[in-house]
């Protein structure tokens, strides 16, 4: 393992990115998910078997467009606020109490929603179908359906090859199902799930591979310790043999995916990488090096994470972040002068690693080669708030456009990667907090 720490450089313009990195974003489309936070809040309680009527405070036709639609859906004190993602305008707002985290599907058009003891179906109003000789996408009003996966502490959501794998952190059970089928199964109830329980129930994760094998966090109430590879079911219904363990990752948080199917956790001191049939560990440099939270993108093997040293600090504000390459097991640290949160961390389409720092800018990093190719100003200065549950300057990046709100002004800025510009800005009539989107 090779590490390199790299000094902060004076905030300047961004600068588009190398031509080769240009190439690939113009051909890529789809966005990377944020890495989620610590746990989920309180909410209060769903039927998971009700029927599939909508409790949105809207209500309308489906309208006819002759393109796609993506949407942006957003928490507040209220409830959820869907805005249309190119103009920026409020499209529908439904009221749903308590705190609520955001994660999309995995089809396009519907977003998770979890309450704490479920993980509600909330339609984002948009959606693709055939019509004619002709594909045409229909846009309808958003609305929060009746129908939800029974959770208890609903955490974490996962979206890799084609399969959406839910995570309760109350039971450790773990629920999978393919999110090309949630549409019609909606029409009268959930989509078929293949699930498996962990021994010890755990704020946890998991990811189900390609071929069917399932990683999943070790851990219990009182410690969280590593990473297990799971086989396939053995036919419908049938059980997980364990394959594969490493319990060298202390306090096991977040996952990421790089490139096609290396996966990665974080730890308290450095990171679990699977890869090819094996899990290896990128140690930090310091005792205590924690890199908690990750994004990852199919266009790098590059995972983005953060990186705090201080064990016994209520609420750390670091300046560092984390690259590791998970092809050659390289760390490196980069200083970015500049704190930021755990929503702070996304990708460009062509891999680019993209923090928003307390400055207000979004800091665009090489991921390769560990050196900053600019900043965009987009936000006021700003400190992260105590309660990680708080509203905060929050990024969510779609396509080539990351999107960032302003809890203090109430905005939401988009930002084109491609031109390093803030394309354009609009005033919102609640406080964000969660910022998902989907693509329509």
């Amino acid at each position: 393992m090779t590490i390199t720490h790299l000094r902060p450089r004076l905030l300047r313009p961004y600068r588009p990115v190398l031509p080769a990195v240009l190439a690939v974003s113009a051909l890529l489309l789809t966005a990377c998910g944020t890495a989620p936070g610590e746990g989920s809040g309180p909410a209060p309680g769903h039927d998971a078997d009700s029927a599939g009527t909508s409790t949105s405070a809207t209500s309308g036709q489906a309208k006819e467009s002759q393109a796609p639609a993506p949407r942006l859906v957003m928490t507040h004190d209220s409830g959820i606020t869907v805005l249309d993602a190119k103009t920026l305008k409020a499209v529908g707002e439904t009221p749903l109490a308590g705190f609520n985290r955001l994660s999309p599907a995995g089809d396009g058009r519907h977003v998770l929603v979890a309450t704490g003891d479920s993980f509600r179906v909330f339609d984002a109003g948009v959606w693709t179908e055939a019509h004619g000789d002709h594909g045409h996408s229909y846009v309808a009003a958003p609305e929060l359906t009746d129908r939800a996966f029974s959770a208890s502490k609903s955490g974490h959501v996962v979206r890799h090859a084609g399969r959406t794998v839910l995570f309760s952190d109350g039971s450790g059970k773990v629920e999978v199902f393919d999110p090309a089928t949630l549409t019609d199964a909606l029409k009268t109830g959930l989509p078929a799930t293949t699930a498996y329980t962990a021994p010890e129930a755990h704020h946890g994760v998991a990811v189900e591979l390609a071929d069917g094998r399932l990683l999943v966090t070790v851990g219990n109430e009182e410690s969280r310790t590593g990473l297990a590879l799971l086989s396939a079911p053995d036919g419908p219904g049938g059980e997980r043999r364990e394959l594969l363990r490493n319990e060298e990752c202390p306090g096991v948080h977040g996952e990421a995916v790089a490139g096609e199917e290396t996966v990665v956790v974080g730890c308290e001191d450095g990171m679990l990488v699977y890869k090819d049939g094996a899990i290896t560990k990128v140690a930090s440099p310091d005792p205590y090096g924690r890199m908690g939270n990750q994004a990852g993108s199919d266009a790098s093997p590059v995972i983005l994470g953060d990186y705090k040293v201080d064990k016994d600090a209520d609420l750390e504000r670091p300046t560092r972040i984390s690259l590791v390459n998970t092809e050659t097991g390289q760390l490196q640290l980069v200083d970015l002068g500049a704190s930021y949160s755990f929503r702070s961390l996304g990708r460009g389409p062509a891999g680019e690693a993209l923090v928003l720092g307390t400055d207000g800018a979004l800091h665009v990093i090489d991921p390769l080669a560990g050196h900053k190719i600019g900043a965009i100003p987009v936000v006021p200065a700003w400190e992260e708030p105590t309660e990680w549950q708080d509203p905060r300057p929050t990024l969510f990046v779609q396509g080539a456009m990351a999107y960032v709100t302003d809890p203090a002004g109430s905005k939401i800025h988009a930002v084109d990667l491609k031109s390093g510009k803030v394309a354009r800005s609009a005033d919102l009539d609640r406080v964000p907090n969660e910022l998902t989107g989907v693509t329509g």
